[in-house]
């Protein structure tokens, strides 16, 4: 008999690691979004932000169902815990002061997150779409902010 640790893997364990590959796709795209603005957090960051998400909320599933309390555990544990990463994305810029900078940054930082935990629970669909509206914000919103003048 095959021990386990070496037993091929099974169908469920295939759509895992395909969610675990989208989530680190779209993570990868969200960075590189923020490493082409010049940003300290860019691809690698949010690749593995995504992942390491998409990883926690995927334990419960492989769990079981009599487990499921463990993803909303897991899930409070990733937004809890992505904060704290994000807020090492914040400084207040000693050039000008009263200006902070890294908060869309960090905001990226916690979207990637909930990214990769909304591909690991199962929602593809509205995991890319979320992703879309992620960039297109982090596309659109500089152009508007450059347009608008302080009064």
């Amino acid at each position: 008999m095959e021990p386990e640790l070496f037993a091929s893997p099974t169908r469920l364990e295939w759509i895992v690691l395909g969610r675990l590959l989208l989530a680190t796709l779209a993570g990868g795209a969200i960075g590189w979004n923020r490493y082409r603005a010049g940003k300290p957090a860019g691809i690698g960051t949010h690749a593995l932000v995504a992942l390491g998400a998409a990883l926690f909320a995927t334990l419960p599933t492989l769990l079981g169902p009599n487990h499921q309390d463990a993803l909303s555990r897991a899930v409070q544990g990733v937004a809890t815990g992505v904060g704290f990463l994000g807020a090492g994305e914040i400084f207040r810029d000693p050039g000008a002061p009263g200006k902070v900078t890294g908060l869309t940054s960090a905001a990226a930082i916690w979207a990637t997150a909930a990214l990769g935990v909304t591909i690991a629970a199962g929602s593809v669909f509205g995991s890319i779409t979320a992703a879309a509206i992620v960039l297109l914000v982090l596309e659109v919103s500089p152009r508007l902010e450059k347009g608008h003048t302080a009064r």
